[in-house]
């Protein structure tokens, strides 16, 4: 059976919103892990008006077979009307890692 690993990225208006997204993925068994960076700045276009601002970024170890739950559970608890939440496949990692992600998430 394929299981594709996947790194999610997420921004968040600020450090208590990626807490409280990090806290439910994580009791939700949605992540195995999920790193906090508190303070990133993004520059990008919305509603054809060029904006920065100061955010916070969710760095997600999971599994493509929890995705669609982990963006409902992100959208259900986001500020934002439209969150980042960008997957990377894994393409390569530790074999215990991977095997402890299973463990964690499991289907």
């Amino acid at each position: 059976m394929y299981v594709m690993y996947l790194m999610i990225f997420i921004t968040t208006s600020n450090l208590e919103e990626a807490n409280r997204i990090a806290h439910e993925l994580l009791k939700r068994r949605l992540a195995a892990c999920v790193n906090i960076i508190p303070k990133v700045y993004s520059s990008f276009l919305w509603k054809n008006e060029l904006e920065s601002c100061e955010e916070s970024l969710l760095m997600v170890k999971s599994k493509l077979d929890v995705f669609d739950d982990l963006v409902n559970v992100v959208k259900s608890l986001h500020s934002y009307s439209v969150p980042e939440i960008i997957a990377i496949p894994i393409k390569a990692s530790y074999s215990q890692y991977l095997s402890w992600i299973d463990e964690v998430i499991g289907k």
